[in-house]
């Protein structure tokens, strides 16, 4: 009987846990949301900040960008060949890229790369008790360290976005017509005929969203974390799974919309 109530009950209580865990970020988020628009606005730590995850990411982010334009270009023109339908291969492209695979792609590498050592260095600020000495000098540790990297990681993704963009689609352009002997003419005109601004819009938008929620995950998770070294271990775990799943849920969320508003 024990051992029945045991199989019931913790998954309810695990339950109940994360709900708790889940209202403690949305206050927490909200608190950071008010800080955001409160003196001193902390210019300086938000460059510093979009350097190390703009510049710092957009190495992984251009070979990233680079082969999966070559994939696509290979992967489409074996479809799109069997019927013939290869003017269609230049946009079909671009609005995958653009729409779907450039934001997804361009958050997940800067989850790996940006969200992960983010989350880990707050983390060991918090168990080498660095934070607790900022806020003994009168200065809100919220503000100071967290609103600027929330704030960097939500203008550079959508400026990496867009350099995805670009790298991508010149990549699949060059492949097309170098490698599969198509007429680039022809490739581009389908851009140019059948591109709307909403293509790309919607993929910076998404980058957009994403660059505050792995942001402010990321911060959440490094700044509560506790336990010593190996604390920071299972806070830079957290945050990256926490932040990669986050983005699949809220592309669904996104896509759903914009399907609705047919934009």
């Amino acid at each position: 009987m024990e051992a029945i109530f045991s199989f019931i009950g913790t998954p309810f209580v695990r339950f109940m846990k994360s709900m708790e865990n889940f209202g403690g970020f949305i206050i927490f988020q909200l608190h950071l949301l008010l800080l955001m628009f409160k003196r001193p606005w902390r210019i300086k730590q938000i460059f510093e900040q979009l350097e190390v995850i703009g510049v710092g990411t957009f190495g992984v982010i251009f070979l990233t960008a680079l082969f999966l334009g070559l994939i696509e270009a290979v992967q489409l023109y074996q479809g799109f060949s069997k019927f013939g339908a290869e003017s269609f291969m230049g946009y079909t492209i671009f609005i995958s890229i653009s729409r779907e695979l450039a934001p997804l792609l361009a958050g997940l590498m800067v989850t790996a790369q940006a969200i992960s050592s983010m989350s880990a260095e707050l983390g060991t600020m918090r168990v080498t008790e660095q934070i607790d000495a900022i806020e003994t000098l009168a200065v809100d540790s919220k503000k100071y360290l967290l609103v600027p990297r929330i704030i960097a990681t939500t203008i550079a993704v959508p400026l990496l976005v867009l350099a995805f963009d670009f790298i991508s689609n010149s990549s699949a352009f060059l492949m097309a017509w170098l490698a599969l002997d198509m007429n680039p003419v022809v490739y581009q005109d389908s851009i140019k005929q059948l591109l709307h601004f909403s293509d790309i819009g919607t993929g910076v938008l998404k980058g957009l969203a994403y660059g505050y929620l792995i942001g402010s995950i990321g911060t959440y998770v490094g700044y509560h974390t506790s336990g010593g070294a190996k604390g920071v271990g299972i806070s830079t775990t957290k945050a990256v799974v926490l932040a990669s799943v986050t983005i699949f849920i809220a592309d669904l969320f996104i896509s759903i919309i914009f399907l609705a508003l047919d934009w």
